[in-house]
């Protein structure tokens, strides 16, 4: 079991979504840790061209996703949550970019 934690601000945008929804990413992040790195696709698959991985709620069908990275060997970061690529491509990639800063600050507030 890995553990997961959940940046402040994504906390916040979990907050936003609609109550179905949000127990669908719960089990999402509950699986996460149950599995870690042995959670495969449809529930999890790599963001393109950066780090970050995208927990798939639903098997994929959720329109939300919740971007996140391996951080060592002893825990998951959610960095941000968002929409998925097809529903709504901006914001897809604004998401993405706001997940990959967040990241960057946490690296370097540990150095």
């Amino acid at each position: 079991m890995v553990e997961v934690r959940i940046l402040e601000e994504a906390e916040e945008e979990l907050a936003l979504l609609p109550t179905s929804e949000r127990g669908a990413m719960q089990n999402a992040f509950a699986k996460l840790q149950e599995l870690g790195d042995a959670l495969g696709y449809p529930h999890s698959s790599q963001v393109k061209g950066t780090s970050l991985r995208e927990l798939r709620p639903r098997r994929g069908r959720s329109a939300w996703r919740a971007f996140y990275q391996r951080v060592g060997t002893h825990y998951f970061v959610i960095a941000a949550i968002g929409p998925e690529a097809l529903s709504n491509p901006r914001e897809f990639r604004r998401m993405v970019a706001i997940a990959q800063k967040r990241m960057k600050e946490l690296e370097m507030d540990h150095d």
